[in-house]
Formats: structure tokens, sequence, C-alpha cells
């Protein structure tokens, strides 16, 4: 695989995962410095692995009032979902039954004794010789993604951008509200916004983004090791993971070695300012997933639509 065009900075300490504390009344958003307990143990400096602090991380906002949330962001993300029309899953995937799956009829496999006697009646009129698998059962259907959404609010990132990237999760947020969605925002180090299975609204977690200023270098392996650990355990035909980034990676590994151990990998390259194309294609290539470039927020609905289509 051909070089990275910038060359990395070596990191001296492991980069940190940092978690939203409780500021006080009026305050923004606490970021504590934490390591997961499923983060490996003694790796070298420079990896991608949480590092271990017993110090909080910086302080957002604590002595201002809280941020709200832009207008023209709100009306951006608004926009945004307006158009989003995303496809659901596919429903041909190996069904599981879940209380909160969905109701349908398939052919009859060997499992399930729910029949659809209209539907099976149907099927039998228009079969002269009907077979096992034309009876037509009733059964619930677990459709629910994992999706870990991954976003780039480095120094490298202007306002504009950052911008951009909380209206595009804001209308992600509500559009998959059905789905089990993480959000991690990321820097040199990395804040886990929203854990799996944790429920938001959107405009919460557009403040969020919002309160965190772009800071430090930009290191993705660090941020997709996150997105890892936050779909452990998760079957990989149902887990994706959604970089949204310019992809000017300038601190840590090379991140294609963990994009390739995702289930799945998908690449919004914001090519507003400086951006790297190569590292993103490498990592949608390396990641099973697509590259899709976003100029601005107008190109955002679409290009999501090429994604999950």
């Amino acid at each position: 695989m051909r070089p990275l065009r910038r060359k990395p900075k070596t990191l001296t300490t492991e980069p940190t995962l940092h978690l939203p504390g409780v500021g006080g009344a009026g305050s923004g958003p606490v970021l504590t410095g934490r390591r997961p307990p499923s983060a490996p143990q003694g790796l070298p400096s420079g990896t991608s692995a949480p590092g271990l602090t017993d110090d909080s991380g910086d302080v957002v906002g604590a002595s201002a009032p809280g941020p709200t949330i832009d207008d023209a962001v709100r009306e951006r993300a608004r926009l945004i979902a307006n158009r989003l029309a995303l496809t659901r899953p596919r429903q041909h995937l190996r069904p599981r039954r879940s209380p909160s799956g969905e109701l349908v009829t398939r052919r009859w496999t060997g499992a399930g004794d729910d029949i659809d006697l209209d539907a099976t009646l149907e099927v039998l009129a228009s079969t002269p010789h009907p077979a096992d698998d034309d009876i037509l059962v009733r059964d619930r259907l677990q459709i629910r993604r994992n999706l870990v959404l991954v976003v780039d609010i480095s120094g490298s990132r202007r306002g504009e951008q950052v911008r951009t990237a909380a209206a595009t999760v804001g209308a992600l947020v509500g559009e998959l509200g059905r789905d089990d969605i993480a959000v991690v925002a990321f820097w040199s180090d990395a804040s886990l916004l929203v854990r799996m299975g944790q429920t938001t609204h959107p405009d919460a977690i557009i403040e969020q983004l919002l309160a965190i200023p772009a800071q430090g270098l930009t290191n993705v392996a660090f941020a997709l090791e996150v997105a890892r650990q936050q779909l452990a355990g998760t079957p990989p035909a149902d887990a994706r993971v959604l970089l949204l980034s310019d992809c000017v990676h300038n601190a840590g590994p090379d991140p294609r070695a963990v994009a390739a151990g995702l289930p799945r990998l998908d690449v919004l390259l914001d090519r507003s300012e400086e951006f790297d194309p190569d590292l993103a294609k490498d990592l949608a290539t390396v990641g099973r997933g697509r590259c899709r470039t976003v100029d601005s927020y107008r190109d955002v609905a679409p290009a999501l639509m090429s994604i999950f289509g």
C-alpha cells in the first residue's frame, strides 16, 4: 500500500478517550479522561490503544453559559434530514427473533410456526405441486443497524466544516432513530459523546459537538479503534462505521490497519478545505465500504444516500 501523504507525528504518550462529565449549572460539558475496560494493556507509545489517566481532560465552557445551537446549523441539519431517505437494511438477511423486530411474512425454512394463512393459500392456488417452502410464516425480523459516527473536530478543521459535520450527525441521529448509534468526536484524542445503545436527541448531539473547540492534531487511527470497541460483540453484518473527516491524518499510527479490522467503514470526505483523497479512498477500500465527497452541506444528503443505498 502506498505511503501516507503526510508523515504522521509519533505520539510520545498514548491518546486519551474522554467521556463527557456533568458540569455545573449553566456550564458546558466536562471532558474527563478515561480508558475503556476492554482496552489492551501495555502497548507502546503511538499505538491506537486508549491511554490511562487519572487527570481530568479539558473543561469546555465551564465558566461561560452553555452554548446554544447555531440557527444556521439547526437549519442545515433540517435541510439534510429532509433530503435523506436512507434505505433500511435488507430483509433477506438471517432473521433473529426479537420483541423489537418487524413482523414480516417469509417462506418457511424449518423454523417458525405462525402460518400466514392468506398468503400461503394465495401461493398454493397458483402452484400445482407445492413444496415445503411454499408455506409462508410470519416472523419477527431484526433489521436494526449498529452504527458508529466518527466525527473529525481536529485543528485542521475550520468552523464551517465543524458546523457541517455537526449538522450531518444531527440529521443522521434523527433519521436513524430506530437504530443503535454511537458518536465519537476526535482530534489527537477522542471523546465518546454517545455510547452504543444510548438514546439522544439530534439537538443535544449538535450542541455537544459545537461545544468542543477544534483542537490538536488528527489521529484517525485512535478514533477508529474507539469505534471498533463500541461494535464489540455485534454481528459484522449489522455493524458499520461512518467517518466524517478531511482525512488529513497527522498523528499516530497508520489508520488503514485499524480500518481493515472493522466490519465496514464508509468515509464522507469533506473537501471544502485541505483534504487527503488518497487516504480516504484507502480507508474505504480496506474497510469494505464506500468513499463519497462533499464540498458543502448541500452535498451531504446525496452522498449519504449513496453510502447507505
